[in-house]
């Protein structure tokens, strides 16, 4: 008897309970046809049915796992790297980030054949500085960036702690080839050339293109940069060119119906 009564009070509790709670089961009920459907869970009594989630659905992370990076970010490194961007975007030229100088428009040359439309004067190339800054057109300015980012980097990334900066022997001038007087008006003369004479590595050290291009430690990156730039420039002249070249590396952007010109 005493068993029969606790049946009874638990049976009663249980029918109560189902009465009066919501309906939250997730358990899958049978359809006529006998194939069991998941159905759907119903909103207690004030409060909207889009609130309820399914088993599909999972609640949004928020707090410490939503996003670590600025709990450790402070507003002083935030406003750092705003700065930093908005320098960039300022001194940018060419419409490149990566290339950094000023627009200085039309330059007259003085000579017959001289001149550059749209000038730049180039400061820096993907972090590396010029040792002045280079008058060009954009189209060697972007040469000299895919050659920067492509050759000289990978090329003295081991050495020194890789390439800080670069030696312009010689930019735009409004002069003959080589300097010769009465000679065909150079590349420099129309913006379209650059002359590199060394580089400076991170840690101080500088690489001459005159010492370096046959000692033992540097011979081969130099080679490397120099067989490189044929291809983003049109003539790539270094040592074993000519007496004119011995010291540096001449770039420019002319372009020869026979490809690139490169010793």
């Amino acid at each position: 008897m005493k068993v029969a009564g606790a049946a009874c009070v638990l049976l009663v509790l249980a029918t109560l309970a189902q009465a009066s709670g919501p309906n939250t089961s997730l358990r899958p009920v049978p359809r006529e046809g006998g194939e069991p459907v998941q159905s759907a869970p119903v909103a207690p009594a004030g409060q909207p049915d889009d609130t309820i989630m399914t088993q599909d659905v999972q609640p949004e992370r928020k707090g410490l796992f939503k996003s670590l990076r600025p709990l450790f970010r402070s507003r002083k490194v935030e406003k750092t790297a705003r700065t930093q961007r908005e320098t960039l975007r300022k001194g940018a030229v060419c419409g490149d980030l990566a290339i950094q100088g000023e627009v200085l428009g039309r330059v007259k040359g003085t000579l017959s054949g001289c001149g550059v439309d749209n000038a730049v004067k180039v400061r820096s190339v993907s972090g590396v500085k010029l040792s002045t800054g280079a008058v060009m057109d954009c189209t060697t300015a972007n040469a000299l960036k895919a050659w920067m980012e492509r050759a000289a980097k990978p090329a003295l990334s081991r050495s020194g702690g890789g390439l800080k900066g670069v030696r312009v022997a010689a930019h735009y001038a409004c002069r003959g080839r080589n300097n010769q007087k009465g000679a065909k008006i150079s590349e420099h003369g129309k913006g379209r050339a650059i002359d590199i004479s060394g580089f400076v590595l991170n840690n101080g050290t500088e690489v001459s293109v005159l010492q370096g291009w046959n000692a033992r430690t540097y011979s081969k990156p130099l080679r490397q940069m120099h067989k490189a730039a044929c291809g983003p420039f049109g003539t790539v002249l270094g040592p074993n060119a000519n007496r004119f070249h011995r010291d540096h590396f001449h770039f420019d952007t002319a372009r020869y119906r026979s490809g690139s010109y490169c010793r």
